[in-house]
């Protein structure tokens, strides 16, 4: 192996907070920009803070078997007392009744604990079972977390 093969670039990596995890920013030679950005904590959850509230994003197939992993995380997420989230469904590509099950759980979990919950959800098949359940009357769903994240504190 060459010495200059054999030399890598010294990588500057800088902590900063986004959410509940740290990512890594670091140079590499050349000036180039790399980012290593946490793992999920499960492929069917995504967790991220934005202007104070807890965006939670439910992704892919929401059924039985997904439930069954999202389900502890969402409660530990949703057990904080005051806490604000925003539950984005727009990434979900199936939601039956587990998914239901979810939405309802995380929504009474939070107002028991004094929090807030928004629904973002766009999908025309989500929204029929949303609006069908009557959950959507409980839980109006907002078409982006922009517009959720308008919506001001008082109940």
């Amino acid at each position: 192996m060459s010495s200059e093969h054999a030399q890598i670039p010294p990588v500057e990596l800088v902590a900063t907070r986004r959410g509940p995890s740290r990512a890594r920013v670091g140079r590499v030679g050349g000036g180039a920009v790399v980012r290593e950005e946490p793992a999920p904590l499960s492929r069917h959850l995504r967790v991220r803070e934005e202007h104070g509230h807890t965006v939670l994003e439910l992704r892919g197939e929401i059924d039985i078997a997904s439930a069954a992993e999202i389900s502890p995380l969402l409660d530990r997420l949703t057990g904080r007392e005051r806490v604000q989230v925003v539950l984005d469904l727009r990434p979900v590509e199936f939601f039956d009744c587990s998914g239901l099950r979810l939405v309802s759980r995380a929504r009474r979990r939070v107002l028991e604990r004094g929090g807030r919950l928004h629904l973002v959800c766009v999908h025309p098949l989500t929204l029929r079972v949303l609006r069908v359940t009557g959950l959507s009357r409980v839980l109006p769903p907002h078409p982006t977390v922009e517009s959720a994240l308008r919506v001001p504190d008082n109940p």
